[in-house]
C-alpha cells in the first residue's frame, strides 16, 4: 500500500528492531503470550496501521528470524554489533526504497495501530517535518520516575527537550487541575535520509548524560514533531510485565 506524500505516492515502512538478549528478560521477543510469540502480536497490530506500506522485523538472531517466518512475517537479518535499535533499523533502511521509516518497539504487544497512523500523518502532510514521535499526559505522582521520560513541547508542536528529570520544573508547586507533565511514548517516524544521518552521527553530550537517543536529533537541530495521544505505551521488560499484559488480554 502507498500513501499520499505531498501529492505523490509515498512508501512508509514500519521496522521493528528485535533482539533475543535482554538483561531483565532474555528471549522476551519469543515469550508465549496467549498462544503466540510476543513479537507476533506487535507485528500483527502494526500491520493494521493504515499508513504503513510494509512491516519488517530487524534482528541479528536466527531464532527470532525463524519464528517470524513461521508466523508469516517479514524479517531482515542485521549485524550483531549494533548498540541500539536505531542503528539496527538504519542498517535495514539503507537498502529500502521508502520515504518514511517508523521505528516500532518490539516489546509492546498492545500497540494501537491508529497511534502509528497519527504519528506518521504530520510527515505525510508537511515536507518540512524531519521526524515525529508521540506523547501522552503523565500524572504528577509519576513525574519523578527517571524511567518515565518527559518531553516539553513548544506552541508549534515540536519537542523542546526530553529528560528523565521532572520537566517543566514547578517553582510554585502543583496547584491542582491537569498535570503539566507529558510522557514520551517511544515510537519514532523518520524521513529515511534523516534516520541514516542520525545513525551516522556520534553520540552527543546531552544524549550521553541523559541516556536518551532522541537528544542527538535535537542537539543537531533536527526538529521532532510531537503528536498527542491518550494512551501510554505498555512495554514488556520483565516476566511480571508479560503476566500483566496477559491478564489484560484475557480479562
Amino acid at each position: 500500500m502507498s500513501h499520499e506524500l505531498h501529492g505523490v505516492r509515498a512508501r512508509v515502512v514500519g521496522l521493528i528492531p528485535a533482539r533475543y538478549a535482554s538483561k531483565r528478560f532474555p528471549g522476551k521477543a519469543l515469550a508465549d503470550l496467549c498462544g503466540k510469540p510476543l513479537l507476533q502480536h506487535v507485528v500483527e497490530r502494526a500491520s493494521q496501521a493504515k499508513n504503513l506500506s510494509e512491516v519488517v522485523v530487524a534482528t541479528d538472531d536466527m531464532r527470532i528470524a525463524d519464528a517470524v517466518r513461521r508466523f508469516g512475517g517479514k524479517v531482515q537479518m542485521t549485524a550483531p554489533t549494533h548498540p541500539s535499535g536505531t542503528d539496527r533499523i538504519a542498517e535495514v533502511a539503507r537498502d529500502l526504497a521508502c520515504d518514511l521509516v517508523v521505528n516500532i518497539q518490539g516489546d509492546e504487544p498492545l500497540i494501537i495501530p491508529a497511534e502509528i497512523d497519527a504519528a506518521v500523518a504530520p510527515l505525510l502532510q508537511d515536507p518540512a517535518i524531519p521526524m515525529g514521535t508521540l506523547a501522552c499526559p503523565l500524572p504528577v505522582a509519576q513525574a519523578a520516575d527517571p524511567n518515565a521520560v518527559k518531553v516539553v513541547v513548544g506552541t508549534n508542536g515540536f519537542a523542546l527537550y526530553f529528560s528523565r528529570a521532572p520537566i517543566p520544573y514547578l517553582r510554585d508547586g502543583h496547584a491542582g487541575g491537569a498535570s503539566p507533565y507529558l510522557l514520551h511514548v517511544g515510537l519514532y517516524v523518520y524521513r529515511r535520509e534523516v534516520l541514516l544521518r542520525l545513525a551516522s552521527l556520534p553520540p552527543t553530550p546531552l544524549e550521553e548524560r541523559e541516556r536518551l537517543e532522541q537528544l542527538r536529533a535535537l542537539e543537531h537541530g533536527i526538529r521532532i514533531r510531537v503528536v498527542m495521544t491518550d494512551h501510554p505505551s505498555l512495554g514488556v521488560d520483565t516476566p511480571e510485565d508479560l503476566d500483566r499484559v496477559r491478564r489484560m488480554m484475557t480479562g
